[in-house]
């Protein structure tokens, strides 16, 4: 019988192997399953295995909800002052703005506007959690009261999602401020008439929820987004408790009454729609 002379290594090539491309694959922190990231940013960034909310930052949030290109931004070039003159850890205020708005959908932590759901105009502020977590200081009030106003000056529902660690550290009291002057806002809203829906979203904390997240005519919660005042590693940090699991969810939220409804993703528009057309 003839010997087959084909080697094991015929084709074999000594070219290193291309890698994979980078940001193909995601895991899931729900589910810890590796999922293709494609797959869940169709499934507006939610995991089709699990249903778990990533969290996402202010210009896809408009993209889920508003109409397609109805969003018509305002005060688009305000930004903080740095009325502490901030140092921490060799950093500067003013560099971590400039670094965090290269990571942002805007010069701030919130954008506003209006814009159009499912036809309906609202009056539309949206939390970017990309820009110093959220963080709210003295632009992200004044931006949000501009917002208000709006709502009030056009008859318009006032939608404001919030995504936030809380109050701004680097400006001290003056971050703490907002948290009066946008619930005096709101007050101006609530006696003009006007509806406020509140969306919660992962994480929603500190002075924001103390103040005008908490505020609104219909609260509304995305599925196990963390809702609070103090996180859980905040208070193990300072007063060595630690919480049981599921303590600031939005499920547990809803069970004990301060929020109204949990509403997937999915559905948000439609949900916010019905709520319009159902009070105005």
């Amino acid at each position: 019988m003839a010997k087959d002379n084909k080697s094991q290594w015929d084709g074999f090539s000594l070219k290193p192997r291309r890698e994979m491309p980078e940001g193909l694959w995601v895991k899931c922190p729900g589910c810890e399953k590796t999922i293709y990231k494609k797959k869940a940013v169709e499934n507006r960034d939610v995991c089709p295995e699990c249903d778990y909310h990533f969290r996402i930052g202010a210009a896809d949030r408009i993209r889920y909800l508003a109409d397609e290109g109805s969003f018509e931004q305002i005060h688009t070039e305000m930004v903080s002052a740095d009325p502490l003159d901030f140092h921490f850890r060799g950093t500067t205020y003013k560099d971590r703005a400039a670094a965090a708005e290269t990571r942002a959908a805007g010069k701030e932590a919130i954008l506003v506007g209006k814009a159009f759901i499912k036809g309906r105009g609202v009056s539309l502020a949206v939390m970017d959690f990309n820009y110093l977590g959220g963080s709210m200081g003295a632009v992200v009030g004044e931006k949000l009261c501009a917002a208000i106003d709006k709502a009030i000056e056009e008859k318009l529902p006032l939608i404001v999602v919030s995504a936030s660690g809380g109050a701004r550290m680097h400006e001290g009291v003056v971050s703490l401020g907002q948290m009066a002057k946008t619930s005096a806002a709101l007050a101006r809203l609530d006696d003009a008439g006007g509806l406020f829906i509140s969306i919660l979203t992962d994480p929603t904390t500190g002075g924001v929820t103390a103040s005008f997240a908490m505020l609104g005519d219909v609260i509304i919660a995305e599925p196990k987004a963390l809702i609070g005042f103090a996180g859980p590693r905040t208070i193990l940090e300072t007063i060595k408790v630690e919480l049981p699991e599921g303590f600031q969810r939005a499920e547990f939220l809803l069970e004990h009454g301060f929020v109204d409804m949990i509403v997937h993703r999915k559905d948000m528009r439609s949900e916010i729609a019905r709520l319009i057309d159902y009070t105005c």
